[in-house]
């Protein structure tokens, strides 16, 4: 089974607990507190390879890590479960960009490959940032037409899918730094829960600010 087939099997399968997480307040909770331990679970493995003995240091950036998956967790739960339908389309928006951005980069550079776009990440190519910003802002506005405006999609979707790309960018950078090709294993052609949601993390509390302002 090729590299692609499986990842779309993984995506499949995360997909459909999500669906089934929406439509369960209990089994919701749970999917966030357990996406929420193995992030930091493998953040920890890549902070402890890249300090090593440092473990004041280690320590340190644990703690602001946790606080700060933590914050957007309990953020993203509170909107899915107290706030108005209104809010939870402007996340449901955010998530849509991150996952169009993600699958547009991945389709576009194995398509049609090209120069790379960073040292950080060699497997990352301009075509593929094209792909990002191309299927994002194709998709989204045909969604959401008929709930936000379309200068608020466009320009929000523009903004979201860049701090996506640079999540994705910065934990390259940090897998690079400790020597490793992915997060974890968990996810069979994805790696670990980091490597899929490593633009969520980012594009989250930036998405919900935007639409603060806008």
């Amino acid at each position: 089974m090729t590299e692609t087939n499986i990842r779309i099997i993984t995506s499949i399968f995360l997909l459909s607990t999500l669906i089934v997480s929406l439509n369960n307040n209990f089994f919701l909770t749970i999917f966030v507190i357990l996406i929420f331990y193995q992030i930091i679970f493998e953040f920890q493995n890549m902070i402890k390879k890249i300090y090593k003995n440092k473990k004041f240091v280690i320590l340190i950036i644990l703690l602001l890590i946790i606080f700060y998956i933590f914050s957007i967790s309990l953020i993203v739960w509170q909107i899915i479960f107290f706030d108005s339908e209104f809010y939870k389309k402007k996340l449901l928006l955010i998530f849509l960009v991150c996952i169009l951005t993600d699958t547009g980069g991945y389709i576009f550079g194995k398509t049609f490959k090209g120069k790379k776009l960073t040292k950080i990440s060699p497997g990352k190519t301009y075509s593929g940032m094209y792909g990002s910003y191309i299927l994002s802002l194709a998709l989204t506005p045909m969604i959401f037409k008929n709930h936000i405006s379309i200068e608020i999609i466009l320009i929000s979707t523009f903004i979201i899918s860049s701090v996506s790309q640079f999540g994705d960018l910065f934990i390259s950078y940090l897998k690079r730094k400790s020597n490793i090709k992915d997060t974890d294993n968990i996810l069979p052609g994805h790696g670990g829960l980091l490597d899929r949601f490593d633009g969520f993390i980012f594009a989250i509390p930036v998405g919900l600010i935007l639409f603060k302002i806008l």
